[in-house]
Formats: C-alpha cells, sequence, structure tokens
C-alpha cells in the first residue's frame, strides 16, 4: 500500500441550472390586473350614468357610453399584456371573465329596464354567455376550448352594437345599430353551438382516455397476476408485480389528466 488518495468521483453530468435565471412569479399589483380592477369599478359608475334620471337623457347617456367604451379598451389590452409579459396571476383568471360578463350584463339589463332594447335580445345573450361560461368549468379536466375568430368577432360585434344603444341615437344611425345588434345575436348564438359541440368532442376525447387508462392498469394487473417477476432477495413477495403496477398506473393516470386538443 502506498496511502496514495483514491480517485475522486467523476462530476455529474447533469445541468446544475445554477446559472438559470429565475423566473419571479407574477405580481397581483400588475398592469393587466389593474385595469381588470378598473373594468370591475367601472361597472357600479357606467349604471349610474345610465340611469341618471329619467335614463333618457343625451348628455349622461354619452358619460355612460365613455364609461362603455374604457371597459371594453380594457377588456382588449388585460389579457394580451398578461400573456405577452408573463402577468397572468390566479386573481386575473378568475377576475377577467367575471369583468367582461359584469359589464356586458350591466348594459343590457340596463338598456333593457330602460325599453331601449328588447328583453329577449338580452336573455338570448346573457343565457349564452352564462351557459359557455359554466361550460367550460364542465369540460375543465379534460383541456381547455381554445377561443374562436368567430368568438372574438362576436365579442367585437356585441361591444359596438351594445355601445351604440348606449347613446341617443335617431335616424339613419338608429337602423344600423338595429342591424349591427341583430348580427350580434346571430353571431352569439352561432358561436354558442360551435362551443356546445367542441365541448362536447372535447368531454368523449377525455372520457376515451381515461377509459383507455383504465384498461391499460387492468391489463396490467392481470399480467403481473398471471406470470409475477422474480423478486430480489429480502424483498417481500409480489413487491415487484406491485411496483409494474404502480408505475402503468401512474402513466395512465398521467395520460388521463394532458389536456386534449380540440
Amino acid at each position: 500500500m502506498t496511502g496514495a488518495p483514491a480517485p475522486a468521483a467523476p462530476a455529474s453530468s447533469a445541468p446544475d441550472h445554477l446559472g438559470d435565471p429565475v423566473l419571479p412569479k407574477a405580481d397581483l399589483w400588475n398592469i393587466a390586473n389593474m385595469l381588470t380592477m378598473a373594468r370591475l369599478v367601472l361597472v357600479p359608475g357606467f349604471v349610474l350614468l345610465l340611469v341618471h334620471g329619467d335614463g333618457h337623457d343625451p348628455a349622461w347617456r354619452s358619460f355612460a357610453w365613455a364609461a362603455f367604451a374604457v371597459a371594453m379598451i380594457t377588456d382588449l389590452f388585460d389579457g394580451e399584456l398578461a400573456r405577452r409579459y408573463g402577468l397572468v396571476t390566479d386573481f386575473g383568471k378568475i377576475a377577467d371573465p367575471i369583468a367582461d360578463k359584469a359589464i356586458m350584463g350591466a348594459a343590457l339589463v340596463g338598456l333593457s329596464a330602460l325599453g331601449d332594447l328588447p328583453w329577449w335580445v338580452t336573455v338570448v345573450i346573457l343565457f349564452r354567455e352564462l351557459g359557455i361560461t359554466a361550460m367550460r368549468f364542465w369540460v375543465i379536466r379534460h383541456g381547455v376550448i381554445p377561443a374562436s375568430r368567430g368568438g372574438k368577432l362576436k365579442t367585437l360585434t356585441q361591444g359596438i352594437a351594445v355601445g351604440m344603444y348606449v347613446l341617443i341615437l335617431t335616424g339613419p344611425l338608429a337602423t344600423v345599430r338595429a342591424w349591427m345588434m341583430g348580427a350580434a345575436v346571430v353571431l352569439t348564438v352561432a358561436t354558442g353551438f360551435d362551443y356546445v359541440r367542441q365541448a362536447v368532442v372535447l368531454r368523449r376525447a377525455g372520457l376515451a382516455a381515461e377509459r383507455a387508462a383504465v384498461a391499460a392498469a387492468s391489463e396490467a394487473v392481470a399480467e403481473a397476476a398471471a406470470a409475477p417477476a422474480q423478486a430480489p432477495a429480502g424483498a417481500p413477495a409480489g413487491a415487484t408485480a406491485a411496483d409494474s403496477v404502480a408505475g402503468v398506473e401512474l402513466e395512465a393516470e398521467a395520460g388521463a389528466e394532458r389536456p386534449q386538443g380540440v
């Protein structure tokens, strides 16, 4: 024995990530969330301006239109800013759709209560909006229904039509807004049916994936019971088979939880 030191163990080839940049968690008080909160705050102010006096004063209705327009503009920017600059938060995911439905619902109900918009239009639009929101939660464990071009066009048309009804318009402009609202209702119903179709397809795909996962796990259990693997010395009987089955179940579970495309 020479007493020479033993060679050092080779360093691991896996990266240590020490130099990787750390992405900070998005702050609650970011610009996207502030725009969403501003839209929520605008809702009661918009309603007060809309129904001020007898609700048909052109000046106050113009102020109400300005508040509605600001709310619609913030709706265009808050989501885009959150996605582009990594400002997505749990608060934003919940508050953004609430703010959207709140300002549009307040405008529709207020206009119908003032007699400027037929109630059936309000009922159709709100039923669709609330129904699709509930359906998204119904299928969310299977995946996410992406926003379609038709849905974006519907939102734009609704905003323009409702904004024109907020203003006191007469003559040709009153005719134009009626046609615009008709187009908004058609798009609302058509895109609603399309979302229902996507939700049904998504749920069927998700359930099929779950059934396939259960079938794979059952098959693994049957194979393990029919031909158990040799357990290593000192291990309890059936440990290897149990580990194999557990591994298959974990893989199947991960596959079932993966979002499905539409």
